[in-house]
C-alpha cells in the first residue's frame, strides 16, 4: 500500500527565502493531519507542491505511488485560503460549476452539507458573510471523492460558532479512505480533530508525531508542543 502523500527530500526556494529545506513527509488513509507553522514556516508552499500548483526546485512528491501530474491532480482536492468562486454566483451556480468542472463531484454530498452547513442555494456568494463562505468552500472542496485533501487556513478568520461548525463538517464529511491535511494558526481550536501534527520551522520539518504520542510520550497538548517548538 502506498501513503496517499510522500514527499522525499523536496526542496523549494522564492528569491534568497528557503521555502521548503529538504522535507521528507508521509501521510497514509484514514487520518486528519495538522501542518502547523508560524507564518512564513513553509506550509503554504508545501501545500502548493502536493497540490501540483508549483514544482520543487528538487525531491519527489507521489500521490498515491504516482509522481504529481495530471493523473494525482484528479485524486487531489486543494482549498486555498482564497475563494475558489466568482463572486456573481449563488451559491447553487457554484454546486453546478463544480459538478460540471470535477468528474468526481459528488452532487448529493454536496446538497446534504449545504443542508448541514445552513447555507441557502439561492443567496449570492458576494453576500455570504466571511464564515458562511468558508463552509461553502469546504463543502465544494469535500464533495470530491479524492483520496488527498488539502486545507489551507479553512478556520481563519470566522467566529467560534462557525468555526465549530466547520470543524464538525470536516469530521462527518471527509472520506476515511482518504487523508486530510490541515494548515492553521488556530492550534487550540482545532487540536481536537487532528490524528497526526507535522510541525514545519523555517522551511524544515521540526516534527511528526502522532497527537496521542505527544500527550502520551511529553504530557504535553498540541498547543503546547507547540509554543515549545517556535519558542526555540
Amino acid at each position: 500500500m502506498h501513503p496517499i502523500l510522500e514527499l522525499s527530500s523536496v526542496s523549494k526556494r522564492y528569491g534568497a527565502k528557503q521555502a521548503l529545506d529538504q522535507v521528507s513527509f508521509k501521510a497514509g488513509p484514514g487520518r486528519i493531519i495538522g501542518l502547523l507553522g508560524s507564518n512564513g514556516s513553509g506550509k503554504t508552499t508545501l501545500m502548493k507542491v502536493a497540490s501540483g500548483l508549483i514544482e520543487p526546485a528538487s525531491g519527489i512528491v507521489r500521490i498515491c505511488g504516482e509522481p504529481v501530474g495530471m493523473q494525482s491532480k484528479a485524486m487531489t482536492a486543494f482549498m486555498p485560503d482564497k475563494p475558489l468562486t466568482e463572486p456573481w454566483m449563488r451559491v447553487q451556480d457554484a454546486i453546478s460549476f463544480f459538478t460540471d468542472f470535477y468528474a468526481d463531484f459528488d452532487t448529493a454530498k454536496a446538497k446534504e452539507m449545504i443542508s448541514f452547513m445552513q447555507l441557502n442555494g439561492r443567496d449570492k456568494i458576494s453576500s455570504l458573510s466571511k464564515g458562511m463562505n468558508e463552509r461553502l468552500q469546504l463543502t465544494l472542496t469535500l464533495s470530491r471523492n479524492a483520496r488527498l485533501y488539502l486545507l489551507d487556513e479553512p478556520i481563519g478568520g470566522v467566529d467560534p460558532v462557525a468555526r465549530e461548525k466547520i470543524l464538525d463538517a470536516i469530521v462527518q464529511y471527509y472520506n476515511e479512505e482518504s487523508c486530510l491535511i490541515i494548515t492553521t494558526h488556530l492550534v487550540s481550536d482545532i487540536e481536537r480533530i487532528f490524528d497526526e501534527v507535522a510541525f514545519i520551522k523555517n522551511g524544515k520539518l521540526a516534527m511528526h508525531e502522532e497527537v496521542d504520542q505527544i500527550r502520551m510520550t511529553y504530557g504535553k497538548s498540541v498547543v503546547d508542543m507547540f509554543k515549545e517548538v517556535y519558542a526555540e
